[in-house]
């Protein structure tokens, strides 16, 4: 009988944390990135979870929504009853880094973990959407598993203190809210993301088929509207001139000159920089000239210029326009509190108003925490209150008249006023733009209730539309992913990922040749180099990630060919999601990476078997029948599927032209293109290929590279001239 431990021998126990690995793309454990993080749990091997008293209580009550983590039962609660049962550190920390990660906010869901190399020595595998972000959530799971095994700290606390600290982490790492929706709403789609800076900047889609987006600024986006929008009065002159009702006035160059308008305009007025964002320094409802001249103090320190116009009564809206669209609409809030004859307006506002839950300074709250402004403190001086007030008892004390934006009336919208809101941004030239108009009642025609659009915003935040104070939330992600990529439409290039233990370079060359002869604009990466068109870019060895990346990156780039060897996809992942043709030539059982714990065949297949596994439902695996393992692979393909064999005769192959399969036999004089038992077109071989059977011009080769363009659909007699025509790059030479 096993002897139940005491606390104290756990106590000098701790987990080394041996190497970590960044699989940048679909490998041999998931479609997405992870990361692979090596751990030694040393003398915790003989520590199992059932083995650590108290453990599995501590956990559930510092983590009770582990109990939705099904593991390995399939079930809800499958974890927890491991961790009764008895389960090893590797394995609890995957789950403790997922669920960490997933209280933060962070996306990811896949996790597994498996035995190192050793006694004790374990690889620890979970999505990561961002490689610090994810392996500081596995450090904090560490420190978190050690804390609960130990008894030495209160699990409860210190997962509070971790979720913050991963949500600061993740705001300043991951991809804003407003991005990240028009991000989550293409590959939604299916449609590739590549992020392309530190900020918000990303590509949608590969090589010439890519958009790129910003926010909600996308590449189609007009300097000369972004600048139009800028300059609030141009933007007016401009929406007047189509007949868009406007509020009357002009820029300013004094506090003096800024009286003189508001008494031509007419009071109440409005006063706020000409190019000033997020309603900084935006001063409504002014009649004294005490309150104009400190208005514009305060507004020509938040832009270049000042503007007065005419202050329109009404409730200040939003509507997001999307291709001459709206989308979606969400108003303003007026902000007050009650006073009780004991607490100061600074005090009240801290317990009345930013006690509210919705209010924050994390991007994920939908209104923002109320400060004692130059805004706020001229609302007070016209009630004649300062923040050091005590307002009386029941007495109503206007904080704000137009606070946050963030309440949805999408809905309510009427007609007439969508169809002006989107004539504002047409005028103004944009395709995506955040309106902003002042209404009484947005249900109603603005005419009617001398309403006006105030200013047309560039690149808007979604935030607001994603996450409102009150109402439904509204799909802005996926109207902004369907305008850059209409339905129905054609949003990839093709992608042909060349994988296998020998004659990868080679095939990868014919495709390349077979497509440029089609006319397009090929990039090819490879074990000969970085290859653009017929130029080449880079004369070593191409064959990774970071130069299958670059070909992808590439905007002239109409048709992609990419080599992939079995390291790179074991220590980078393949550098795109999907591809149209995955081509598997071979597979060596004995080609182990025992640096890697990779030791056996079945390990090896799995790293191969990632070129098949990312092949989309509409596209084809060009497999070698001829070898066991790369046949095998057929079963795991989510399209079509060609063999090349040279052994037309063979059971799989005829069985694959009985379910009206297609083949591609390679003889010594001529490769034959089968579809089904009848349809036949033959090739002759190259002399060449038929002399030297150790070439490049290997007939297998030449098979599996005609069976790829044939799975592209370029023509046959495309085909057949490009096998006569082909003339492989010179190798690289030593030291190049």
């Amino acid at each position: 009988m096993t002897a139940i431990p005491h606390m104290p021998q756990l106590l000098d126990k701790t987990i080394e944390i041996l190497s970590v690995k960044h699989l940048r793309g679909p490998n041999m454990w998931t479609y997405h990135p992870v990361i692979e993080v090596w751990i030694d749990i040393g003398d915790l091997e003989d520590y199992p979870s059932n083995l650590i008293p108290g453990f599995y209580d501590r956990l559930v009550k510092a983590l009770p929504s582990l109990q939705e983590h099904r593991c390995s039962y399939g079930e809800a609660g499958g974890f927890l009853k491991r961790v009764e049962e008895g389960t090893w550190p590797a394995h609890i920390l995957e789950h403790l880094t997922l669920e960490l990660q997933n209280l933060a906010g962070i996306p990811g869901g896949f996790g597994k973990a498996r035995d190192g190399d050793r006694r004790s020595v374990y690889k620890v595998m979970v999505s990561a959407i961002n490689e610090e972000v994810t392996l500081t959530a596995l450090k904090y799971a560490k420190d978190l598993y050690l804390a609960l095994a130990q008894d030495t700290k209160d699990g409860l606390t210190e997962v509070q203190t971790i979720i913050e600290n991963l949500r600061e982490l993740g705001d300043d790492l991951l991809l804003g809210p407003s991005t990240a929706c028009i991000v989550n709403a293409a590959e939604e789609r299916g449609i590739p993301s590549i992020r392309l800076s530190e900020g918000n900047l990303v590509q949608l889609g590969y090589g010439a088929k890519q958009r790129r987006i910003w926010t909600a600024e996308t590449d189609q986006t007009s300097a000369i509207a972004e600048t139009i929008s800028r300059d609030k009065d141009l933007t007016k002159s401009l929406l007047a001139s189509a007949g868009v009702p406007t509020p009357e006035g002009r820029t300013v160059t004094s506090p003096d000159d800024a009286w003189e308008a508001a008494q031509d305009i007419g009071f109440p007025v409005v006063v706020k920089p000409i190019d000033g964002n997020h309603g900084r320094g935006v001063f409504i409802n002014l009649y004294s000239q005490q309150e104009i001249e400190a208005a514009y103090a305060v507004a020509i320190n938040e832009g270049s210029e000042v503007l007065v116009e005419r202050h329109i009564i009404g409730d200040e809206h939003r509507l997001l326009v999307v291709g001459n669209k709206v989308v979606a609409a969400a108003k303003g809030e007026t902000v007050w509190i009650t006073g009780d004859g004991k607490h100061t307006v600074f005090e009240l506002i801290q317990v009345q108003i930013n006690s509210d839950p919705r209010r924050g300074t994390a991007e994920e709250h939908p209104l923002n925490p109320v400060r004692i402004d130059s805004a706020v403190e001229l609302e007070l001086a016209r009630q004649k209150l300062t923040g050091s007030s005590i307002p009386s008892e029941d007495q109503k004390v206007l904080i704000q008249s137009n606070g946050n934006v963030a309440f949805d009336v999408t809905d309510l919208v009427h007609p007439d006023v969508a169809s002006q809101v989107a004539l504002a941004a047409r005028v103004v030239g944009l395709e995506i733009a955040g309106v902003d108009l002042v209404a009484q009642d947005i249900s109603k025609p603005l005419e009617s209730q001398n309403a006006a659009i105030v200013e047309v915003n560039a690149g808007p935040g979604l935030l607001m539309h994603l996450k409102p104070a009150s109402g439904k939330p509204q799909p802005v992600g996926v109207a902004i992913a369907n305008h850059l990529f209409p339905v129905g439409v054609q949003y990839r290039i093709p992608v042909v990922g060349v994988a296998g233990a020998r004659g990868k370079t080679p095939v990868a060359e014919m495709i390349a040749h077979f497509l440029r002869l089609s006319n397009l604009y090929v990039g090819l990466s490879c074990s000969k180099g970085l290859f653009f068109g017929h130029r080449a870019i880079q004369k070593s060895n191409a064959a990774n990630w970071e130069n299958a990346r670059r070909t992808l990156l590439n905007r002239a780039v109409e048709a992609a060919v990419i080599e992939n060897n079995h390291l790179s996809m074991l220590i980078e992942g393949l550098a795109y999601d999907r591809c149209q043709v995955g081509v598997v030539l071979n597979v060596d059982p004995s080609a182990n990476f025992p640096q890697y714990a990779i030791i056996d065949e079945d390990q090896v297949f799995s790293i191969v078997r990632t070129q098949v596994d990312v092949v989309l439902p509409t596209g084809v695996a060009v497999l070698n029948a001829d070898d066991p393992m790369v046949a095998k692979m057929a079963e795991l393909c989510d399209g079509e599927v060609i063999f090349f064999t040279q052994h037309a005769n063979s059971a799989l192959a005829q069985e694959h032209l009985k379910k009206g399969g297609r083949i591609v036999c390679v003889g010594k004089q001529q490769i034959t293109l089968q579809s089904g038992l009848k349809d036949q077109k033959s090739i002759p071989v190259p002399p060449d290929a038929q002399a030297v059977e150790n070439s490049s011009w290997k007939p297998m080769n030449l098979g599996a590279a005609i069976a790829a363009a044939w799975a592209l659909d370029i023509p046959f007699n495309v085909i057949e001239a490009g096998a006569q025509t082909f003339v492989s790059d010179p190798p690289i030479s030593v030291g190049a």
